[in-house]
Order: structure tokens, then C-alpha cells, then sequence
């Protein structure tokens, strides 16, 4: 009788562990800039001591790799990212470390933590609100030694106390930034295992100015003007054949040591995009999502994808991790090959025909005859709305034609 008891204890507290664990939790990492909060949900599975683990920001359900509960410890990995958590919970409170670069000799180590409940993602309170930052800003991040800035076009939309939106800029966007107004001050921040932004404004009339906190160490000065002409350099000119080349092609190895180039026979006569990416880059991650199923819509029409990955290394093996990682994550299954490093230098080396690759992903169309038609810098992501579904439309339109030809 007492080992029964004992028992329904031990399963008591074991399902009371699990129903805590089992919801939202507002989650912090330690910056140079303070805490950056994101939002966590946390659900288990089928099998014991295994969770579902979604990152949350804005709009977004971004989900980690299976997390396991060892003991007293809640580990969840990020692969694709080199990064995990690992935190040790005591009641309602998840207590440990994010740790990205993982099994490097350098690596970034910062404090995590969580509570279970997430209303606010920033800690609001009663103060009138005094700060609109709905609509269009042209921004400047401001090295405070150099002085040196790079412009980004920052679009955002409030809700009462509720701010969303990102920065795009030539390179790719922010992604989902989530935040809140504080009577006149802008709080804002996105993590996602690999990016960790964190935003701390004033917000004065058709200004914003503040400090912009890029990953757990550093800073820049943030300057904003409201603008709704601001806009980008013309994302479709900034790669381009090189004058004295004819056409574009390269010969890289498959996860199979296959040689595949744009003159094999799986290519000819097709519409082809091909798509300059890397494992370790969301705004990658996030093109891969939209291409892979278009890709499948329209592969019997004369349409083909092969990826490019620049990598952290070019090691046969870890190649092939990496890429398993994103054909499982995103169903891929079209060519992904071994193309060089992770540096606008190493691509713009290895594809010697093109001016220059100045950011991933960069994306190339080409038509039945092999011509490059499109070519974009970058990717505006679903966390920047009509920047997005404007893509898409240019997109699909352009291949939609291109198939017709």
C-alpha cells in the first residue's frame, strides 16, 4: 500500500511538471543591452520526457529540434543554427544558459530564463500612450567609434501597446520584430537561435531614436525618420553577369560527390532558379519555405531549383549534416550543393561569371535558354508583410512567363 502511494505521488508530481512545462512561457537571454524577451511553448509528446518546443515572435511558431528533459534539466536544440537551451526548472521558472556556436572552440554563452505565462512581451503599464510607430522609417544604424552607418527601411504597425514589423535592408530583413510602447519608448526584439536583435527607442513625433543591440555583445545608435517614400537600392540590379561572359554556370558536388552544373541535362531547356543559401541564415530559412512548395506546384511545367550552400565549413561530412538538417526541415528535394564558405567573398569567388554576391540568400532566374532574367539581393520574409506578398507577386509572375515562353 505504501509503494502504490508512493507511486501516485511520484505520477502526480510527474504530471504537474508536465502540465507547467506544457504552455507559454515568457523567455529572456542577457545582452549588452539587457534582457531581450522572446516567447516559448512548450508541449509534450507522445514519447516520455520529449517536447515540441516553438520559439515565438509576432506572428511566427518557429520550431526548435525535439527537446528532452534530463532530470531536472529542459534541453532544447537548434541545429540548423549551431545553437541550444539548456535549463534546469524549479517550479515556474526555467533557469540556464542560450549557447550558439555550440561545439566550437568559440562559442557565445549567455544566461537564459523563463516564466510560465506570457501577456506582454516587454513589461507595459498604465502610462498614456505617447508614441505611434505605425508606418514607414528610413533608418540609420550608427557605429558610435566609426561613425560609419548602413541604411535599412524599418516598417512597423501598432495596436494599443502591441508593436510589430522588421527592417529590411539590401542584405535580407530582420524578421519577425515584436515589442511593445511604453508611454513614448519603443521596445522591440526577435530571437530565433541565431539572430538575437534587441531595440530600446524614444519615440518623439516623426522621430526614433534610441540604441539597437545586435546579438548578446554589441551595439549601434539607432536613428529613424518617418518616410513613407523610403525605399532600397533597386534589389534587382545589384547582381548581374559580368561584362565578358556569356552565360552563368558552375560545376559543385552533390551530398553524394555527384558533379551537378546548369549545362546537365536535368536543367536544359527549363526554367531554373537558382538559389545562393546557407543552413545557418534565417532569411534563407525563410525563402526555402516559400520555394519548396512552389517548386513542387510547378516542376511539371518545365521548372527546376538548385541551391548553392555556402557553408561553415566545406567538410564532406558536415556538408551533409547540415543539408539533411534543411531537406528534413523543409521537405527539399531538389539539388543542394557544396559551393564554398559562409561569406559574400567566397561566393562571389566561386561564381566568377557574376559581379559580385553581396548577402544570402541572393536569387537567380534564369530562362529556357540559360539567360539570367531576374536576379534579387536578399529576401523580404512573411515578417515584413506587403514587402513579402509584393515579392511573391513579381515572383510568380515572372516564372509564370518565363514557363510560357
Amino acid at each position: 500500500m505504501k509503494k502504490l502511494i508512493i507511486l501516485l505521488l511520484f505520477m502526480l508530481v510527474c504530471q504537474h511538471v508536465e502540465a507547467q512545462i506544457a504552455t507559454r512561457w515568457r523567455a529572456t537571454v542577457q545582452t549588452d543591452g539587457g534582457s531581450l524577451p522572446f516567447g516559448l511553448e512548450i508541449k509534450p509528446t507522445k514519447n516520455k520526457n520529449k517536447f515540441d518546443v516553438y520559439v515565438l515572435n509576432a506572428s511566427e511558431r518557429f520550431k526548435t529540434d525535439e527537446a528532452t528533459l534530463e532530470g531536472d534539466s529542459l534541453i532544447i536544440p537548434i541545429s540548423l543554427f549551431d545553437a541550444e537551451i539548456v535549463a534546469k526548472k524549479n517550479a515556474q521558472s526555467l533557469v540556464g544558459f542560450y549557447r550558439k556556436n555550440k561545439g566550437r572552440k568559440s562559442y557565445i554563452e549567455s544566461p537564459f530564463q523563463a516564466s510560465l505565462g506570457y501577456l506582454n512581451r516587454f513589461r507595459t503599464n498604465k502610462m498614456a500612450i505617447r508614441g505611434n510607430a505605425t508606418g514607414k522609417w528610413s533608418v540609420n544604424f550608427i557605429n558610435a567609434e566609426t561613425q560609419k552607418a548602413s541604411f535599412a527601411v524599418g516598417t512597423f504597425q501598432q495596436k494599443g501597446t502591441i508593436v510589430t514589423g522588421s527592417f529590411l535592408t539590401t542584405t535580407g530583413d530582420y524578421r519577425y520584430m515584436d515589442g511593445n510602447i511604453v508611454g513614448d519608448s519603443l521596445f522591440l526584439s526577435t530571437f530565433d537561435g541565431s539572430h538575437a536583435f534587441l531595440l530600446k527607442a524614444k519615440v518623439d513625433g516623426d522621430k526614433i531614436t534610441g540604441k539597437f543591440y545586435g546579438g548578446i555583445k554589441g551595439s549601434k545608435i539607432f536613428e529613424a525618420q518617418r518616410d513613407e517614400n523610403a525605399s532600397l537600392p533597386d534589389l534587382g540590379k545589384i547582381t548581374f553577369l559580368k561584362e565578358g561572359y556569356d552565360r552563368f554556370d558552375f560545376s559543385f558536388l552533390n551530398e553524394k560527390g555527384e558533379k551537378i552544373s546548369l549545362s546537365d541535362d536535368a536543367y536544359k531547356g527549363k526554367v531554373v532558379v537558382v538559389q545562393i543559401l546557407g543552413s545557418w541564415c534565417p532569411n534563407c530559412m525563410d525563402e526555402t519555405n516559400y520555394l519548396v512548395p512552389f517548386y513542387k506546384k510547378n516542376k511539371a511545367r518545365g521548372f527546376e531549383v538548385v541551391g548553392l550552400a555556402y557553408e561553415k565549413s566545406t567538410e564532406t561530412e558536415f556538408f551533409k549534416q547540415k543539408m539533411a538538417l534543411l531537406r528534413k526541415r523543409f521537405g527539399i528535394d531538389y539539388q543542394l550543393l557544396n559551393a564554398g564558405v559562409n561569406s559574400s567573398e567566397s561566393a562571389s569567388q566561386s561564381l566568377p561569371s557574376l559581379n559580385q554576391v553581396i548577402g544570402f540568400p541572393t536569387t537567380i532566374v534564369l530562362d529556357k535558354k540559360g539567360d539570367i532574367r531576374l536576379t534579387h539581393a536578399g529576401f523580404s520574409g512573411p515578417g515584413t508583410g506587403k514587402y513579402y506578398t509584393e515579392w511573391v507577386h513579381e515572383f510568380e509572375s515572372k516564372i509564370d512567363e518565363l514557363i510560357k515562353e
